[in-house]
Parts: C-alpha cells; structure tokens; sequence
C-alpha cells in the first residue's frame, strides 16, 4: 500500500497560507487532497475561505496542534485513515496547515513516532511562507518565526509585490536555514510541483545547495542558524554514532532539522542520515564513483547551537594516521 504523502505548511501570521491552500485546492487536478488545519478560537473560519475543493477538511480548534500532549493531530491523522479504509473518502495526499504560532517540530515527530502513522503516511516536505513586508521585524521579535524557516524544505517568499527586492532578507534566510531553496510568490500563485515531491524526509544527496553559504557576511541576530559541517577523511561508524548520541544528549531540543552524507571508513557506499530533533534515520547509499573524491557534508539547523562543540566533536574523529 502506498504511503500517503504529507505536506505541511507553517509560516508566521498573516505570512499567506490559507490563500496558497486555497490556490492549490482550486487550480491542481492531478491530487485528490485532504486538509487538515488549525485555528484558534471555537468558530473555524479558513474551511470557509478554503471552499469546497478539499476531499475532507478536519479544523483543529485547540489553538496548538503543536502540543503533544493533546493528541488531537494523531487523532486526526487516524481519523482520516479509518475514513478511507472504509471507503467514506478518497485522497492521495494530506495537507497540513498549521496556526501561525505553531511549532512545527512536534507535528513532525507525529510522523516518526506513531507506528500507524509511519507505515500509513510519508512526510514529503515543510513549506514555509515568509512576509516578505514584515519578516525582518517578525524575526527580530519572535523566535517562532526563526524556528519556522528553520524547519524548512521549501521557502515562499509572500508579498513581493509590495516589499520588492530584499537581498538582505534573502541572506538571512539562508543564515537560518542553508538547505532550502527560496522562491517568490505573490497571492499564493505558484507552481504546485515546486511544493509537492520535494523528498525533505527521504535519505538523498542534495545535503546543501551549491550557492555560497554568506558566512563572512556579519550576522542578523538570529537564534535560528545553520551550521555547515565538512572534512574530507573518513570517520568510523560506531564513532560518529557515539558523536550523535552524546550531541543529542546536550542539545536535542534546540535541534530542529539534520542532515548528512557522510565518508565511512572501509565501506564502499555514502551513508546518509537525517532527522528532527532526537528522532533520526540512517541509510547506505550508492557507492562512491571514480570520478568523485569522497567527503562528508552535515548540516545542522536549531536556535542556539553550540557550533564549537559540534566542530570540534566531529574534529575529533579525525584518524590519527592516514588510511
């Protein structure tokens, strides 16, 4: 049975995200889509504005799907997979929309941690709208809205007509997250295949993007950064596992998202790892070619890092004679 592919969409108030859902559901003819969204208050109104275009629309009204303790998103998520085992509904992807004050990270670890729901559901990727007018005030004042882009496979950036070019909002994007692409968009007119399939929770080698990572340029002050880590010897398996774990151990909650294909001594194959927060995942992957020097590259994305200590744990893996 096919997984169902998820996408989740976050974004700061008034970022745009209720018109790009609206745009999606109404222009798109190849997904079959079911929404589930979030409001605050007991009077949803975005299932309104949203139409009737979705397959089934279910509104969380806690005011945070980003509450574990609740339960109200897994409930929703096996709600909607007993409605189409029975053939009550038909959808071959879930959008997910959360509140503009919701933290995304909990809403992911849904999908690592629930048996049901990993076999049932495929995280594709975490879109995040940016107000292009208001972002550089809004990542000033609020946390929030770093750990939003933090998160992100994709990057909508909102209200460009209005704002215009802002290169200096564009680099700080990339400060905060060095792995998602950033593309302008202007009343939530954008190519859906841009949104869907973008394989932000499959183990790939894409790990950066090509483009110059702005380290030298003096940093906006941001509790959300991007951390780049490369070196060119190989490392030991069960070392770099011992690395994680004790990393994990000091700062997994400040940790958002992670990713890595990393340079394994006497082994053929990269090895590409992934996760969010203290949940993550490991794959070989093809062998290295003849043409290619291997290496290892590892982002790590979260507010308040502690870049030393991760530099210098990965340092130490260093072999003290060349293999």
């Amino acid at each position: 049975m096919k997984p169902i592919a998820v996408t989740v969409l976050t974004g700061f108030l008034g970022a745009g995200k209720t018109t790009l859902l609206r745009h999606i559901l109404h222009t798109q003819q190849e997904y079959k889509i079911a929404v589930i969204e979030n409001e605050f208050g007991e009077m949803p109104i975005d299932n309104q504005l949203i139409g009737e275009r979705a397959t089934r629309i279910t509104t969380l009204t806690n005011g945070c799907i980003c509450c574990t303790r609740s339960g109200e998103l897994e409930a929703a998520l096996l709600d909607l997979l007993d409605s189409l085992d029975k053939g009550e509904v038909q959808f071959d992807r879930l959008m997910i929309e959360c509140t503009g004050m919701a933290d995304p990270g909990p809403i992911l670890q849904a999908f690592f941690s629930h048996d049901v729901i990993c076999e049932r559901y495929l995280l594709d990727g975490v879109i995040t709208l940016v107000d292009a007018v208001h972002a550089m005030a809004q990542l000033d004042k609020f946390p929030l809205a770093q750990s939003q882009v933090g998160y992100a496979d994709r990057i909508l950036l909102t209200k460009t007509d209005v704002a215009g070019e802002s290169p200096a909002l564009m680099e700080r994007l990339q400060r905060i997250n060095a792995r998602a692409p950033v593309y302008p968009m202007v009343q939530g007119d954008i190519d859906p295949s841009l949104l869907f399939n973008t394989r932000g929770f499959m183990l790939e080698e894409h790990i950066v993007p090509a483009k110059p990572l702005f380290h030298r340029i003096a940093p906006q002050q941001n509790s959300v950064t991007s951390i780049v880590v490369e070196f060119d010897y190989p490392v030991v398996l069960g070392d770099v596992s011992k690395v994680m774990e004790t990393l994990l151990i000091s700062f997994a909650d400040n940790l958002m998202r992670y990713k890595g294909m990393l340079w394994i001594v006497d082994q053929p194959c990269r090895l590409l790892f992934q996760g969010v927060q203290r949940l993550y995942s490991a794959d070989w992957d093809r062998p290295w070619q003849a043409d290619e020097t291997p290496h290892s590259t590892m982002v790590f994305i979260g507010q308040d890092l502690p870049e030393d200590e991760i530099r210098t744990a990965f340092a130490s893996l260093k072999p003290d004679t060349p293999l």
